[in-house]
Parts: C-alpha cells; structure tokens; sequence
C-alpha cells in the first residue's frame, strides 16, 4: 500500500497524544503541592502555575499536531466513506482546533476558578470543547456501524464516548478529594480518540470493509 503525505500525516496523532501525557505526568514535578487526584489538569498550565513553563515545553506538539491529524483525515476522506462518518471526523477536527486556540488564548489565570474574564472564557471554550467531542463521537459511532463502514472506529469512538460520560458523571458526583481522577478519563479519552483517528489515518481506513477503498454513490452517502 503506497502511502500519501496525508496517510503519514496521521502519525502526529501518535506524538500529539505522547506530548499530552508527557505533560500530564511530569509537569507536576515543576508544581510543589499539586494533587493531581482532586486538581484539573489546566492547573497545571493556569496562567500563574509553576508548572505553566515546563508544561508549555512537554505540551509543545499536543495541539498542533492534533489539529494537523484530524485536518489531514477531514481531507482524505472527502471521498471517502458515507456522509455522516464524514461529517463526524470533521467535526473532531474543529473541536481540536477550538480546543487548541481557546486554551491557548484563555489559560485559567489561576489553579481552580478566580472568576474573571479569562476564566470565564475557559469555561466557556471547554463547554464548546465537550459539545464538539460529544456530537463528533456520536456521528463517528453512528456513520461508523452503518452498513459495513468503519465499524471498528465505531467500536473505539463508543470507548472514547464512554470514558467522556465517566468522567462528566464523576467530576460532578465524586467528592472533590476525586475530582482531578475523573477529569483525566475525558481529557484522555479525546487525546487517545486523535491517535486512534491519526493510526487509521495511517493505515488509509483499511481493513474496515474496504471503506477507504470505496467512493460511495451520493444517495447512500
């Protein structure tokens, strides 16, 4: 299988998830009192944290290579399979992209929320965020097991879904103690959703019912 520029773009999905966890793991270190168990990960990177630096350079290839990666698998599957599947890949793409420039341009200015502007628009971005991650997901679930389309991304777009309602759930009904715990399972699980997108990517959607392969008919796409 020879492989485009935009197949290998799929492996910054890889490197944006690694960079992520990177920065999840060990930014902590440059944060003296952190508890990564009960504070939200965007402590980590508010505009006064001490960590704000050391995440910044962990961090450095999380957004743009998953905007790159989800951008790049809007482009190759124009064409390709049915319209809703389609339309839910795009829709990941522009939740990466809101993602990276909102945060980038509201970090809270401060760990857990002072009520400013800035945090607000915080709020506001990750409100969009959730929105975007939840409306992709379900489109990619349902243009995924529709016929014999891509029902394996389906199988892990259901997985990311799932973890994205666990942490909801437990973020909101956990004791606060527990609170940085399940923050983590929606956050992951929307990095770990781009490396997964970027691998198929990769791999042109072979394997799943020749779905790359195959320029639908408009009606049945």
């Amino acid at each position: 299988m020879k492989r485009t520029w935009l197949n290998w773009l799929g492996l910054l999905g890889a490197v944006s998830f690694l960079s992520y966890l990177a920065a999840v793991l060990f930014s902590p270190l440059a944060y003296p009192g952190y508890d990564w168990m009960s504070q939200a990960v965007s402590d980590l990177s508010a505009a006064d944290a001490p960590s704000r630096a050391l995440w910044n350079q962990l961090g450095s290839l999380y957004g743009i290579g998953a905007v790159l990666c989800a951008a790049a698998a809007c482009v190759f599957v124009r064409d390709r399979l049915n319209r809703t599947l389609r339309a839910g890949i795009c829709a990941f793409a522009v939740m990466n992209a809101v993602s990276f420039v909102g945060y980038s341009l509201f970090p809270l200015t401060g760990s857990g929320y002072a009520g400013t502007f800035q945090d607000k628009m915080h709020v506001a971005v990750t409100a969009l965020v959730v929105l975007l991650s939840i409306l992709s997901l379900v489109l990619i679930i349902t243009g995924g097991f529709r016929g014999r389309t891509c029902r394996s991304l389906a199988l892990w777009a259901s997985a990311a879904l799932i973890l994205m309602f666990v942490g909801a759930v437990g973020t909101g009904l956990a004791p606060k103690a527990l609170f940085g715990v399940f923050e983590r399972f929606s956050t992951l699980s929307a990095s770990g959703f781009t490396m997964v997108l970027g691998l198929y990517l990769f791999a042109s959607f072979a394997g799943n019912a020749k779905a790359a392969k195959e320029k639908l008919h408009p009606i049945a796409a």
